[in-house]
């Protein structure tokens, strides 16, 4: 008998959802197009969770978890979808979230995302980061990346992931897919074992500490191509970010090598479509340049924003300029336009206008 979970699974499959919610002592909800809506049921009680939750567990993941009350792992509904999974704990009982993985890997065209993107994948060497909150794509328009990579080269590919997300499979490239928590004890362990693997690149899920920042820079410094992700929303603030991580003796010495290693930066945001039906991607786009470099070098990131400006003909974009395309081109709306956007003054007069 399938576990239990899989009906509920199947319902964010049939309503075109991302994402399902359940908690205990609260009415199960989809989210649909970025918006959340409840099922048309009572709510659990903390003992129906623990059934609901623990079924389809191992003994070794289910001991991982009521040890830590956290587990990320991925679930596989033969013939429907793969999911993403983050099991934790509130106060009133046990809870989860899962997040469909799409089953096809688009290219980036198809997404919705800049072609000039695919411009990092001919990289040999570098830190390339994907930027954005938590369900803004970044993981998707990564493995678009990687599959580009890999349907146009012979390269060794190393992903290290929590848990694997998309399952690529060998194309012109070899690509060697590993779990933290499962085949490897963390991303910081997997990332210092990955330079004996013979890599060409290395894709890290997730920049979550010291160690791991430090260690996928110096990846990308010994030739590596690096791609991975942060939780930032712009060029700027995600190379503030990395360098405030350090201690402050350490800062200037992570300028010089971020100054040489960083070839760019896809920040991305997910947008409601203004008819309610879907989504849409807008994107920052940073590219590599020699004043890229001098600007990080000096700690002068505030004049980011005017080398994205000068950069637009070479492909580069702010995220204002990308929501703009979105409003003119009919797919978001004039107050969604202006409540996403950075500089509220540009958009100002078209919320009044469509008002």
């Amino acid at each position: 008998m399938p576990p239990m979970i899989d009906r509920y699974l199947q319902m964010v499959k049939e309503s075109s959802g991302s994402d399902l919610h359940i908690s205990a002592g609260v009415v199960p909800k989809i989210r649909v197009h970025g918006k959340l809506r409840p099922l048309k049921q009572p709510p659990m009680t903390a003992s129906q969770m623990q059934d609901l939750l623990l079924e389809p567990l191992d003994e070794r993941r289910k001991k991982r978890y009521l040890e830590r009350h956290d587990l990320d792992w991925a679930y596989e509904l033969p013939g429907i979808a793969r999911f993403r999974v983050n099991y934790f704990v509130q106060q009133h009982g046990m809870s989860a979230v899962f997040r469909i993985i799409p089953e096809e890997i688009l290219p980036v065209e198809k997404l919705g995302i800049p072609k000039h993107t695919e411009r990092f994948c001919e990289l040999r060497s570098g830190l390339v980061l994907c930027t954005g909150p938590t369900g803004s794509g970044k993981s998707t328009t990564l493995a678009a990346l990687v599959d580009y990579i890999n349907r146009n080269y012979h390269r060794h590919i190393v992903t290290i992931e929590e848990p694997i997300e998309f399952v690529h499979r060998n194309k012109k490239s070899v690509i060697t897919q590993r779990e933290v928590g499962v085949d490897t004890e963390s991303f910081a362990a997997a990332l210092r074992s990955a330079s004996r693997q013979d890599p060409d690149v290395i894709l890290v899920g997730e920049l979550r500490d010291l160690e791991t920042i430090g260690l996928a820079i110096t990846a990308a410094e010994m030739g590596n191509l690096v791609f991975a992700t942060l939780h930032t929303n712009s060029a700027a603030k995600t190379i503030d970010r990395i360098i405030d991580v350090f201690p402050e003796d350490q800062q200037n010495q992570v300028r010089t090598m971020l100054s040489v290693s960083l070839k760019g930066i896809v920040a991305q945001l997910l947008m409601t479509k203004k008819d309610g039906r879907g989504r849409v991607p807008v994107n920052e786009l940073l590219f590599s340049s020699l004043s890229l470099g001098n600007i990080i070098r000096e700690g002068a990131v505030h004049k980011i924003v005017s080398l994205i400006e000068a950069g637009r003909g070479q492909g580069m974009q702010l995220m204002d300029d990308s929501i703009l395309q979105r409003y003119k081109e009919g797919s978001v709306s004039a107050q969604d336009a202006y409540l996403w956007s950075f500089d509220k003054s540009r958009f100002a007069n078209l919320v009044r206008s469509a008002s």
